[in-house]
């Protein structure tokens, strides 16, 4: 019996977060996929840290999944390298432009980050994060935290201001050629399903799923079942 190599996999973590992110899919994915989670922090513009996650990723080809910032990154690098992207998932994201009260917000929050640290924005963050109602509430908190400390709060004004300035993505979208799976939660706050519903209208052949009993961190919501759509999508 043979047994196919597993799939080169680039997960993109989002805003104010990194490979803790992704960690149930890594480990329940590990049988079928290489997974590498790079760490996009160090730019200002998702054009730019979509050129940089091309440069370091250790794969020539692979099948590519992004969480909400990390899902404007992985369509940036869709449109960059679409020659390079053999999968494409785009979970808890939008494709539209970030609207001017959205930006005003933002920047609030890295002034905050500034002067009463990252663990109160992460804090006040919590409750579009994850659903309320999620069993794991607390250790999902403790999460949340742990990966704001870990990216900081330079880079968390970096991103903050990549997430500002992308641009409206829709019309690419048409042009995506690969297997697309689009999804998010159901009680995604930030992301809401209308939103993925008009992405995967948008993507030919695109496959929809929205998770129940789930907010827009859907990786550490449902891991399960988020583990078992990339799965699935894989193929």
């Amino acid at each position: 019996m043979t047994t196919s190599a597993p799939r080169p996999l680039v997960l993109v973590p989002g805003l104010l977060c990194d490979a803790l992110l992704w960690a149930p899919q890594v480990e329940g994915l590990a049988d079928i996929a290489d997974a590498w989670v790079p760490a996009p922090t160090q730019h200002a513009s998702v054009e730019a840290l979509a050129r940089a996650v091309l440069a370091d990723c250790p794969f020539e080809r692979f099948a590519l999944a992004g969480l909400s910032m990390g899902g404007y990154i992985a369509m940036a690098i869709q449109r960059q390298a679409p020659q390079r992207v053999t999968h494409l998932a785009l979970l808890d994201t939008n494709a539209v432009a970030d609207a001017p009260a959205a930006s005003t917000a933002r920047r609030e929050l890295v002034a905050r980050s500034q002067t009463e640290g990252l663990g109160a924005v992460a804090d006040a963050l919590l409750p579009r994060l994850v659903w309320p109602q999620a069993p794991r509430h607390a250790a999902l908190r403790a999460t949340v935290r742990s990966m704001a400390w870990n990216v900081g709060a330079a880079a968390f004004a970096r991103q903050q201001e990549a997430i500002i300035g992308r641009p409206d993505a829709r019309a690419a979208l048409a042009h995506v050629g690969c297997p697309t799976l689009v999804a998010c939660g159901a009680q995604d706050l930030l992301t809401p399903p209308a939103l993925h519903e008009e992405m995967a209208a948008l993507v030919p052949g695109a496959r929809l799923e929205v998770f129940a009993d789930c907010g827009h961190l859907s990786t550490l919501e449902q891991p399960g079942r988020v583990t078992q759509a990339l799965r699935s999508w894989l193929g």
